[in-house]
């Protein structure tokens, strides 16, 4: 059952919220002001009542970004999925629809499972030829101040972008999951937060551009072996040089062929919350003059 609804649309030459609607246990927040007067953009908040998701809450919503509109979607802090109580998964659902010459992005703060948690997210976006779409997906290992770390049982994100005629542009799943034979913090090793970030469309293009060049020079100065450490190469325990990165970026083209054009898509492993926050800052900022301030500022 739907638990919200958002339509954006042109009044007046602005982009407007023309319909709102959420019911228990999720609820919107649209400021009347959140970026200067002349930045024509809606900000959405969502947000949910006790302060995160519940063991078994089922969120489903949906959002119409109408032609020539910029809308953003993000939360207030971080997204709390609290303990599973025995079986009980939590999920979230968003379908979103971006007409032409319109902007979404989906830029919420991290996702943060408790111990014990079952989590599940699907996000569905259909877009037009000209729609522009970002979206940031990611999820820290948990609690630290509780000791907490990848201590949570199951978690899966799902983001889909789809074309008008139902094509699929782009398909990505991430599946945590507790095993048998090794836990999920065994695996992430010392790597404490994941993120994805997907650009697509006309008017991310500069963006695409810059992010792409600024991961190229990150990550070779960050991987960069120093002439002569080569023979050193197994001594990982002397060579400063060959110690694992903090903070690790990689970027990928999709969608060569589709009307929308080339989109971008960047994921990212990093030891700090606070790094790719700043990384985002960063890669972002160029964004302010269609969304009236920089994400993550």
């Amino acid at each position: 059952m739907e638990t919200g609804k958002i339509v954006v649309e042109r009044v007046g030459g602005k982009s407007t919220a023309t319909h709102c609607y959420s019911k228990y246990p999720l609820k919107f927040i649209i400021p009347n002001k959140v970026s200067p007067s002349q930045t024509d953009a809606v900000w959405i908040y969502t947000i949910t009542y006790g302060g995160g998701i519940v063991s078994g809450d089922s969120i489903k919503f949906d959002i119409t970004v109408g032609d020539g509109c910029t809308t953003v979607l993000t939360t207030q802090a971080s997204t709390k999925v609290y303990k599973s109580v025995g079986s009980k998964y939590s999920e979230q659902v968003l379908e979103a629809r971006i007409g032409n010459d319109a902007l979404l992005a989906v830029i919420p703060d991290p996702v943060t499972c408790f111990s014990t948690a079952k989590y599940s997210q699907t996000q569905v976006f259909k877009v037009l030829p000209d729609s522009s779409l970002l979206i940031v997906d990611w999820i820290t290992s948990g609690r630290h101040g509780r000791g907490e770390k990848w201590d949570f049982e199951y978690y899966k994100s799902k983001n889909h972008i789809f074309s008008e005629a139902n094509e699929p542009l782009f398909l990505d799943t991430i599946l945590l999951e507790q095993g048998i034979c090794s836990s999920i913090a065994e695996r992430m090793q010392d790597y404490q937060v994941i993120a994805m970030v997907v650009l697509l469309g006309p008017k991310l293009k500069f963006v695409q551009d810059q992010i792409q060049e600024n991961v190229k020079n990150l990550m070779s100065q960050q991987l960069h072996i120093p002439s002569g450490s080569v023979e050193r190469y197994g001594d990982t325990h002397n060579d400063l040089y060959l110690t694992k990165p903090t903070f690790i970026a990689s970027c990928s083209v999709f969608g060569r062929k589709c009307p929308q054009g080339t989109g971008l898509v960047v994921r990212i492993a990093a030891v700090t919350t606070e790094s790719v926050y700043s990384f985002l800052q960063c890669q972002l900022s160029g964004l302010d003059s269609l969304l009236g301030v920089s994400p993550y500022q």
